[in-house]
């Protein structure tokens, strides 16, 4: 196989700004603002293929016209300048790092006022719209607001996500080869999975081999975590000494090129409680349930009703978090969400995890698996040992 990282062409970028730009219309917004840091990079990197680092980072999407990339700082405008699929980018002051220099090299800089008067000589802006609401400083809403005063300004976050939705032939292509990248590394790790090793030794072995095979990185914050840690839905890795007659819980994901792969798997090293490993057993079943019912066309309440049936049957009423799957892509955990709580169906390009999360505030489990919805059933992206791994 070919060491160099595939890559989507820019005139698929192009193609999603025009898409947006169709659905400002139809909500009739004259300009949207995004924003990304470095935790949470999607919305732009979608946009661009520009990633946030120290800075920050925003794309702002007139509804006719090219669009323009903000970041802060020369480091970022230079690292902007090689990696964003973008014309048309500036600093702006705002955008810096938190903690940042005063900049010796000389850099042109804009505002809203300067870059919203620009737009002005071809259109009113009367209603912005502000994507990544929960992350956006406020600063920077004070310089839109100062920039617009008479404009209104809404939330937005569905105009980009919904279109996120359903992916593309080049990203099912990434989160592929994200996938295989999580699970070669877990081939990696798992021997090593015994008494007297730390979790944070295992998440190493798996990090050096999906880094050797191309991943950026990893997808999100992983983890493997052991006994009392493994009620607990987020952790990390620690320097804890693994024992005998324990579970060990695995949630690893490679990110390729923007993209994530993801898998959880529990592993038992000896006895465990009945109850603990019921728990665990019933994850698997919900899994393979979860994974038999996905099909195009499918209503999500179907699917979810299923599941908290499942969970019932068992006495686990309760000891979940959400529903039984989440879209992935730019974000490990994206929309949407298989719950009850809309009308939505399985379509096609659809991209989930199915996570299954059980924990009781003592003993827990977390299996997970990616899927895609084709046009007649579902691809299983990934499959490796979809067991109680025993040990």
């Amino acid at each position: 196989m070919s060491n160099e990282i595939m890559q989507i062409p820019k005139s698929e970028y192009d193609q999603r700004i025009r898409k947006i730009q169709s659905a400002m219309q139809k909500n009739g917004l004259d300009l949207l603002v995004t924003h990304a840091c470095g935790c949470e990079s999607a919305t732009v990197r979608y946009l661009t293929n520009f990633w946030a680092v120290f800075d920050f980072v925003s794309v702002l999407i007139p509804r006719e016209g090219t669009p323009i990339l903000l970041t802060g700082g020369p480091e970022s405008y230079d690292f902007a300048r090689q990696f964003a699929q973008i014309d048309d980018i500036r600093v702006h002051p705002l955008y810096v790092e938190t903690s940042a220099p005063e900049w010796d090299k000389p850099t042109d800089s804009f505002n809203y006022q300067m870059i919203l008067d620009e737009y002005r000589k071809n259109f009113p802006i009367k209603r912005i719209g502000i994507a990544n609401v929960n992350t956006i400083p406020h600063v920077i809403i004070q310089d839109i607001k100062a920039g617009a005063p008479d404009a209104e300004i809404v939330e937005a976050e569905n105009v980009i996500m919904s279109l996120r939705w359903i992916k593309s032939e080049n990203e099912i292509k990434m989160i592929r080869e994200a996938c295989r990248i999580t699970e070669e590394g877990f081939k990696t790790c798992i021997d090593l999975i015994e008494p007297g090793i730390r979790e944070w030794e295992i998440q190493a072995a798996w990090m050096g081999k999906v880094y050797e095979l191309g991943a950026e990185g990893a997808g999100y914050p992983v983890w493997v975590t052991s006994g009392p840690n493994t009620y607990q839905s987020l952790c990390k890795s620690t320097d804890r000494i693994i024992g005998q007659n324990e579970m060990v819980q695995l949630s690893l994901g490679a990110q390729y090129n923007g993209y994530c792969g993801n898998l959880g798997r529990a592993v038992v090293l000896g006895c465990l409680p009945s109850k603990h490993l019921e728990m665990i057993k019933v994850a698997h079943e919900c899994l393979y349930d979860t994974i038999l019912a996905m099909r195009p066309g499918v209503p999500f309440s179907k699917i979810y009703d299923e599941f908290q049936a499942k969970l019932h049957h068992y006495g686990f009423d309760g000891l979940n978090l959400y529903g039984p799957a989440h879209g992935t892509g730019l974000q490990e955990c994206e929309g949407p969400w298989v719950d009850n709580r809309s009308s939505s169906i399985l379509l096609p390009n659809m991209v989930f995890n199915i996570d299954i999360w059980i924990a009781d505030g003592k003993y827990g489990v977390r299996v997970e698996d990616c899927v895609l919805v084709t046009e007649t059933g579902l691809e299983e992206l990934t499959t490796w040992r979809r067991e109680i791994i025993m040990k």
